[in-house]
């Protein structure tokens, strides 16, 4: 299908609210990957991020007569993943990460043919970030994931997010000080030097 702008997105939402559910299916296809990358980074574990990506989804067909085609779908659907996440762990005591399942790579740290050397530096790499990314409180986390993995600005994050940008970029500022007293050795440092030249 082609992607050629952003209308593509709300002629599909109309087609969905005028009762075509192939066009929800094309919805989903597009931002499955997105949407579970989001989850899992925010939850850490590959089966509760199915669940939520799943729940996102849910939710977003049950209230996609609230979207607002002047937004962004793909905004607007992120940002339902991530409340969904948020209050997931709000309501956990405990975080922890699997060690049974490799995570999802970002893609900033594979290579075409990664030879094995290069794929297990890579897996400690990730271990290692996952395990930095769930030390932070929930709105932490979902401020680091939306900036430095999906790139997005402290406007789009703060609306995702329902909050003001200088709270966004006062949440940011916390959270790589945070990261910074964890971050004292370890491949980790890599990501927190990135995040500090952001």
């Amino acid at each position: 299908m082609c992607r050629c702008g952003v209308s593509t997105d709300q002629e599909l939402v109309a087609r969905v609210l005028d009762g075509d559910r192939n066009a929800f299916a094309q919805l989903v296809e597009t931002y499955q990957r997105p949407v579970y990358n989001l989850t899992y980074r925010m939850l850490g574990d590959p089966r509760e991020a199915e669940d939520a990506a799943q729940e996102a989804f849910l939710r977003a067909y049950k209230h996609l007569e609230r979207y607002d085609p002047s937004r962004s779908f793909k905004t607007w659907l992120l940002s339902i993943a991530s409340n969904y996440c948020i209050d997931r762990l709000r309501k956990r005591r405990l975080t922890w990460l699997s060690i049974d399942e490799p995570l999802p790579p970002h893609p900033s740290l594979t290579s075409d043919a990664p030879d094995p050397e290069t794929s297990l530096i890579d897996s400690e790499r990730n271990r290692a970030v996952q395990e930095l990314l769930e030390s932070l409180a929930p709105d932490y986390r979902a401020a680091i994931v939306l900036r430095y993995w999906y790139d997005m600005s402290y406007a789009e994050i703060a609306e995702m997010l329902e909050t003001t940008e200088s709270a966004i970029k006062s949440r940011l500022f916390r959270a790589r000080q945070m990261l910074a007293q964890r971050v004292r050795a370890g491949d980790a440092s890599e990501l927190f030097m990135a995040m500090e030249s952001a």
